[in-house]
């Protein structure tokens, strides 16, 4: 049986991830001191890459290779985090939603009551007509 791994788990040491982002470690230090992927670190201060920050490696070599400069690169990748955790937030959001409506129908019914304040209805049930005449005197 195989478990998912999470992507932002901090699983590599600054080797691995190197290797795996075909870079050397050099660089990834570099990287790490201009802000353009900030892995974690353990106890001993020791730097541990996620699959996403070698994801974000091979984006910046990507990007560099097209011209991008490293501030522009910096700028970009965080355009990308920011979206993601939007996009996460929206998610949320929508599941939370749906939830409240899943578990509250007709709670969305409602009318006005004589003194204009809204009144809830239950689902089905329709506000009872009234009919006597008023007579207004400025």
């Amino acid at each position: 049986m195989t478990m998912p791994v999470d992507e932002n788990a901090p699983l590599f040491a600054i080797a691995v991830a190197a290797e795996l982002a075909e870079m050397h470690p050099q660089t990834l230090r570099q990287y790490d001191r201009l802000g353009l992927v900030s892995p974690s670190r353990t106890a001993g201060k020791s730097r541990r890459y996620s699959l996403r920050d070698v994801m974000q490696l091979r984006e910046v070599a990507r990007l560099g290779a097209e011209g991008i400069s490293l501030e522009g690169i910096r700028r970009i990748l965080d355009l990308e985090n920011l979206n993601q955790q939007l996009s996460r937030r929206v998610r949320e959001l929508e599941t939370a939603l749906a939830d409240e409506l899943l578990n509250r129908p007709g709670r969305r019914v409602f009318a006005a009551g004589l003194e204009g304040e809204v009144v809830s209805l239950k689902s089905g049930v329709r506000a009872q007509r009234r009919t006597e005449v008023v007579v207004w005197r400025p």
